[in-house]
């Protein structure tokens, strides 16, 4: 979709429909917001929704930002301390890696 041609109203709209899909665990849809929208909101001349725009891009940013801390500090953690956690471990995990390292 190119955003040039679409109305400024349909903009905020689409960019507030993103953020609100993001609060189902999708945190992906965050950055594709901030991303998307992000030359809307920063960088094209100033128009009556763009104050709002702004406001969900730079939500989105923050809000995927923190997924991305999350996750990685989970992954970190749980390899560091697979083998220390024992069948607790081996039970939360897809696959079973033998031995150690």
């Amino acid at each position: 979709m190119d955003l040039a041609r679409v109305p400024n109203e349909r903009k905020l709209y689409l960019c507030k429909w993103y953020f609100k899909v993001g609060f189902a665990l999708l945190p992906f849809v965050w950055a594709i917001n901030t991303c998307w929208f992000f030359s809307e909101a920063f960088r094209k001349p100033a128009y009556d929704e763009q104050k709002e725009i702004k406001k969900y891009v730079i939500f989105s940013g923050i809000g995927s930002l923190i997924w991305l801390v999350a996750i990685l500090s989970w992954v970190t953690t749980f390899q560091l301390k697979r083998t220390d956690w024992g069948d607790f471990a081996d039970s939360i995990s897809f696959i079973i890696p033998l031995g150690r390292a």
